[in-house]
């Protein structure tokens, strides 16, 4: 998936928060929820609107942050 897939933001949805795409869940929340304990799929269960493959793509791209950011 595309980030355009993913996410977007607008001034008008949640104050402008980066947003999973079509719902009102802040990508953050997925990352809070998973350092809180939370597994992937009590997330989803907790966040209907929320795709799996949104989700999962969101914690990809992180990785792949992760690892440019480390030489």
């Amino acid at each position: 998936m595309r980030p355009e897939e993913i996410f977007s933001s607008d001034p008008e949805i949640v104050s402008g928060e980066l947003v999973f795409r079509g719902t009102r869940v802040p990508v953050e929340t997925l990352f809070e929820n998973l350092r809180g304990g939370l597994s992937l799929g009590e997330f989803l269960d907790n966040f209907p609107t929320v795709e799996r493959a949104q989700a999962e793509a969101a914690l990809i791209l992180a990785v792949k942050d992760l690892r440019r950011m480390v030489p």
